[in-house]
């Protein structure tokens, strides 16, 4: 998907969400071209991240990681992606606002499953 396409669609999905998710999410939404691949192996992407530094914090999508993995899907599936990938990332924003870690662990143990499976 045209990375101009994908911004549209997140924008929209942005416009999806409660005014209240936003709070203190200085850094805002960014997109970007770059597929990120995962410290874990180079046969993971990464297609978002919830980042919190000195300047802010924020969500960044690696539209190219998208598109690696679901560049064949038609518009409509990219777009339930699309939407999955930025609700994710907004809750990491919200439980992090909230001291909480439940999704971040989540996503470890995931991680750990994955290449358990690899190594066997």
């Amino acid at each position: 998907m045209d990375l101009n396409r994908m911004g549209e669609i997140l924008d929209m999905l942005a416009e999806e969400l409660p005014e209240e998710f936003y709070k203190d999410l200085n850094a805002g939404i960014v997109l970007t071209p770059e597929i990120k691949r995962s410290p874990y192996g180079d046969d993971m992407v990464i297609m978002g991240e919830y980042v919190r530094s000195n300047l802010g914090r924020g969500i960044v999508i690696y539209g190219g990681s998208i598109n690696s993995v679901y560049g064949w899907m038609s518009e409509d599936q990219m777009t339930e992606q699309l939407r999955e990938v930025l609700r994710h990332e907004f809750t990491h924003h919200i439980e992090s606002l909230a001291g909480e870690r439940g999704l971040e662990i989540k996503d470890e143990e995931q991680i750990r499953r994955y290449l358990n499976r690899k190594r066997d």
